[in-house]
């Protein structure tokens, strides 16, 4: 099933994709809701963030040759984590697909997609193993961790490198079948496809995350998780339309753009 958060006249609801119709549900995708039978064109409704997260987790360094990339950037020795590690994002950066991406007036030329596979939390979830820990999941979608690097270097918290606004697209919505196994990940910028890998293929799974992460914090309904990307991004300028597939889920798109 895919469920979407859109706009349509003003009004903002979730609705779940049958073909290439919307049908409107009352309520939250995460809570009590309800099908109306009223449908929309696919077409003729906005596809917003199809969820503000209570909380915006990101896993650290989670694929091997972007850490290696990473490093060779920098001019350091790559060093490959032996645990799982979480960071957090800011919600004000989240946009739906082909909503733009506002690049600053004064970053860098260092512009890059990260393009990561999004777990969508369901249920309220504490201390799960690692056998459990997809029974929390809703379901998963696509994210685009866009960062400049050289505010990457010097911003400790990485509040403007990774946070600033329109820097977090988001969707097109959440599939809730997936077959974790058969995913692949492909970019492509202005048509090019410029990276390929199979998406599952992490350092440390969603189910290791899940399991470390609820024995500290409380995962709750609607928070995601973003599970880190593969290889290196080329620099992105502004007119550069980023398009990022998830084979299985669908096609998150941004253009980017020069701040006016």
């Amino acid at each position: 099933m895919r469920w979407v958060r859109c706009e349509r006249n003003g009004n903002v609801f979730f609705g779940v994709v049958h073909g290439t119709e919307v049908e409107e549900v009352t309520g939250s995708a995460f809570a009590a809701h309800q099908m109306t039978g009223k449908r929309h064109p696919l077409a003729a409704v906005k596809l917003l963030a199809p969820v503000i997260p209570p909380t915006f987790y990101a896993a650290g360094l989670n694929y091997v040759e972007h850490i290696k990339s990473q490093a060779a950037g920098e001019g350091q020795a790559p060093k490959i984590p032996e645990k799982p590690d979480i960071g957090y994002r800011a919600v004000n950066a989240l946009i739906g697909t082909d909503e733009p991406v506002v690049i600053p007036r004064d970053a860098g030329q260092r512009v890059h997609y990260e393009a990561e596979l999004v777990v969508v939390i369901g249920k309220k979830a504490k201390h799960l193993s690692e056998a459990e820990a997809l029974s929390c999941v809703f379901g998963y979608t696509i994210g685009n961790d866009v960062s400049e690097r050289d505010w990457q270097k010097i911003d400790r918290t990485l509040w403007r490198a990774k946070n600033t606004d329109t820097w977090k697209p988001m969707g097109p919505w959440i599939e809730t079948d997936v077959n974790l196994d058969a995913l692949k990940t492909m970019v492509r910028v202005n048509g090019k496809t410029t990276i390929e890998f199979p998406t599952n293929h992490m350092l440390f799974s969603i189910q290791q995350y899940i399991s470390a992460m609820s024995r500290y914090v409380t995962l709750y309904p609607g928070d995601v998780i973003w599970m880190g990307t593969e290889g290196a991004s080329p620099n992105l300028k502004a007119g550069d339309l980023c398009e990022i597939e998830i084979t299985g889920i669908g096609t998150l798109r941004n253009r980017f753009v020069a701040e006016s």
